[in-house]
């Protein structure tokens, strides 16, 4: 690995770990605050909405810990790199927010049919409201920077903080109602279900898009397309076919075929598919959202006399 190549880790790794590191020490905050505020208050929902906010401490932790492995180069055991174990994190991130529904969803259930109810305090909807703004504020940054970083590790997180913000709201409400109307304080358990399905249905959007690349799931249509004009638009490329793409992480993997004049010395072919795998990782701009990070070219010559035509083709040999 070169110097600048070392250099450009160290700053990914700075840029994912300092944002992670201010979401970890909002929820330590966050989570005592709910937690004690939900136990004080009487309340299920804000309870359940502040063991979330503790579930947000064990992914921060995972993301620290595991961008120190994917962030790394390829090498002798790992030849497509380390990406994967980015996906890894984010299939993690999305089990800790399953689990942590599905518990918390049976404590509320157990408190309806044994009709636990308790009126809810004031602290309780404070300790919720202000769970709302933070979180939110954090998911707006976070967010950001996993955009900027094509991290999608971090982008899980950043979901997760606006799981928890979203969670929030059916929590404030339902203690609002509780305190209001003491006779309706069965609201507030089922205010901790409400949350308990957000949790669920946020565990689920984050877990889909990583089961679909550790399946080898290609990129989208449009995305294989761009990828085809660019092949298609570098000089001594007559044609391409079996353009195949699969993700490694947030980055992306490409092979294909493409099609020469036969006449041409192999020298001449290997710089044009070194021209192709360069274009595709470097240089086109509208590649350059899909972060290509390897590219295989496989030449072969033009031997039937309609293929001068099939510039458009891709697909299977």
């Amino acid at each position: 690995m070169t110097s600048s190549e070392s250099n450009g880790v160290r700053e990914y790794q700075r840029q994912v770990a300092l944002i992670t590191w201010l979401g970890l020490a909002c929820n330590v905050l966050l989570a005592a605050g709910k937690i004690a505020a939900g136990v004080l208050g009487h309340s299920r929902a804000v309870l359940a909405d502040g063991v979330h906010s503790l579930t947000d401490l064990a992914t921060d932790l995972a993301v620290l810990i595991g961008v120190r492995f994917w962030s790394r180069p390829a090498d002798e055991n790992h030849p497509h790199g380390h990406q994967r174990i980015e996906t890894l994190v984010t299939l993690a991130i999305a089990l800790a927010l399953a689990v942590t529904a599905l518990g918390l969803g049976y404590d509320g259930l157990s408190s309806i049919r044994n009709k636990d109810f308790h009126k809810p305090g004031w602290i309780a909807f404070g300790a919720a409201m202000a769970s709302l703004v933070v979180k939110e504020i954090l998911f707006q940054v976070t967010r950001k920077k996993a955009r900027m970083l094509n991290s999608s590790a971090l982008m899980a997180n950043a979901w997760h903080h606006r799981s928890d913000a979203f969670s929030s709201i059916p929590a404030a409400l339902a203690v609002a109602v509780g305190a209001l109307f003491p006779d309706w304080a069965f609201v507030d358990s089922i205010g901790a279900l409400i949350v308990c399905l957000l949790i669920l249905k946020a565990s689920m959007d984050i877990a889909w898009p990583a089961l679909n690349q550790l399946s080898d799931r290609a990129a989208p249509p449009e995305a294989t397309s761009s990828i085809t004009s660019v092949i298609l638009a570098t000089p001594g490329v007559v044609a391409t076919h079996a353009v195949r793409t699969r993700y490694l992480g947030s980055s992306l993997q490409v092979d294909c075929h493409v099609m020469v004049e036969p006449e041409i010395t192999v020298r001449q072919g290997h710089d044009i598919a070194k021209a192709v795998r360069e274009r595709l990782i470097n240089d086109d701009p509208n590649v350059g959202d899909l972060n290509i990070v390897d590219v295989v070219v496989h030449v072969e010559p033009v031997e039937e006399p309609g293929s001068r035509g099939d510039k458009g083709r891709s697909g299977g040999t």
